[in-house]
């Protein structure tokens, strides 16, 4: 048995020792199988979300391709979760879930099969929330950005808007000396948010141009682009004093499908917690073995949740579909459906297991990364790791390069994995906020996927906010 502390967190010595403490002293009673000892591993988490798809004591098991188990099992413990008072039974359960006969299951109601992490309906659950927004908040009560650390968003910062803008600039003057400025100047903002961003953007440009006199503000053509139209509309009140800007509805997965013909073109393309709210599929490493996390959403305590929502416990998957297909207004009651979908997402975990892999190859590769990629990117890793396959950010990373202008630049605000080891002193997500998904995003993915298709990446951290996670990717064209 092999115990990892995956987190640095003050103060929580006394918790990581009691929970060592009763593990032995359930292995001293005799409470696991001898067989699964030489193949357990326990994570010792402490879960920075205070929402989010695990429960207290977890256990994953691993299998082949052909869905037979593996001796290899894991038990994830949260201490942020952890009760006293229930932590022995918490704990001995999931010994005897951990081998190949044990399960856990029968308390959930189950709302799908085992996929791939990147397939899960969780990621059906946060379109419906870009989708719903508006209804979302008047039940909620507030706004989306005040679920965010501090109640803002770092994308708003007048520092670092200020700071962006003064960027830009200095690249337009250099164009313009060298006679190579475009007659029209293009800039694309994917993910617009409240829209507070962009507005904060143009005046600041606005209010420069005219000090300086250089008269690039009539020739600036600024795109938001965001699937969600609701969205896209609360932006066009933030933008309103200024007509230049463009609304584009458009998938951030392939920005190029939708902005062809701007090919190229793009001198600056922003985004800001774009990324962690893609979907992702994660990896694991083991004893030099790579298995794929394949993941099931479900409500535990079926009993006590059917209750609460007013409907038997075998009709509430179904009932989960409906919503997610159609929307809050299935119910007929807008407040209500919202009511429920919040009182779901809320209960709503996810059970893994790990699914062994014969290489890399075999593991769902986003356009732009392949094995060799992957090696690369794992070379001075640790050697047992679980790691994000951003799927969803190198997806949209490679659809977005494209449009980039030779001297044009890509910057992208979010919370990144900047070195394979950090995925050694964390949790990395994927965790909720409010009604959305979060999750970190793997940085050194992003390098070598910029570094195949010719360009440079590098990442600094986002001084403008003490204590913030966030970091700042800039990528610009290899010379």
């Amino acid at each position: 048995m092999i115990v990892h502390l995956n987190h640095l967190q003050r103060g929580q010595a006394a918790g990581a020792g009691g929970l060592v403490s009763v593990l032995f002293d359930l292995l001293d009673e005799g409470r696991a199988d001898p067989r699964l000892l030489p193949h357990l591993r326990v994570h010792v988490d402490w879960i920075q979300y205070r929402q989010n798809f695990r429960e207290a004591v977890t256990v994953r098991r691993a299998i082949d391709t052909r869905g037979d188990p593996l001796a290899l099992a894991e038990v994830a413990v949260d201490l942020r979760q952890v009760r006293p008072e229930t932590l022995r039974e918490d704990l001995a359960r999931a010994l005897s879930a951990a081998t190949a006969e044990g399960d856990d299951t029968g308390r959930h109601i189950l709302l799908e099969e085992f996929v791939p992490l990147g397939q899960s309906l969780i990621w059906r659950f946060n379109r419906l929330f870009w989708q719903h927004l508006a209804a979302w908040e008047e039940v909620s009560g507030r706004g989306f950005e005040q679920a965010l650390p501090g109640s803002r968003s770092d994308a708003n910062h007048p520092v670092a808007v200020a700071d962006s803008v003064a960027d830009f600039w200095t690249l337009l003057r250099d164009l313009d000396k060298h006679g190579q400025l475009p007659p029209e100047i293009f800039i694309l903002e994917i993910g617009v948010g409240t829209g507070t961003r962009a507005a904060l953007w143009l005046d600041r440009f606005r209010e420069l141009d005219v000090e300086r006199g250089t008269g690039f503000y009539p020739r600036l053509r600024f795109l938001l682009g965001d699937y969600s139209t609701p969205i896209l509309d609360r932006a066009g009140a933030a933008v309103r004093d200024h007509p230049e800007v463009s609304f584009i509805a458009m998938d951030a997965l392939n920005p190029i499908k939708t902005l062809a013909f701007l090919r190229y073109r793009i001198l600056h393309i922003h985004l800001t917690n774009v990324y962690d709210n893609l979907p992702h599929d994660e990896i694991v490493r083991r004893d030099g073995r790579f298995y794929l996390v394949e993941a099931r959403a479900y409500l535990p305590d079926a009993d006590r949740i059917a209750a609460a929502l007013g409907f038997p416990p075998g009709e509430l998957a179904q009932i989960a579909g409906k919503l997610l297909d159609i929307g809050p207004d299935y119910f007929g009651d807008r407040r209500r459906g919202v009511a429920w979908w919040r009182a779901v997402w809320s209960g709503l975990r996810l059970e893994e297991r790990l699914v062994a892999l014969a290489d890399l190859a075999e593991a769902p590769l986003p356009g732009g990364v392949d094995a060799v990629a992957l090696e690369e990117m794992l070379r001075g890793a640790p050697d047992d790791i679980r790691f994000h396959l951003s799927s969803g950010a190198a997806e949209s990373f490679v659809n977005t390069l494209p449009l980039l202008h030779p001297r044009g630049y890509l910057q992208v605000q979010d919370i990144f994995v900047t070195q394979m080891e950090e995925y050694r002193q964390g949790f990395r997500g994927p965790g909720k906020l409010d009604g959305s998904v979060v999750n970190w995003v793997n940085g050194p993915l992003l390098r070598e996927v910029g570094t195949r298709a010719g360009y440079d990446v590098h990442f600094a951290p986002f001084r403008y906010r003490e204590g913030s996670r966030t970091s700042i990717l800039y990528t610009t064209q290899r010379d």
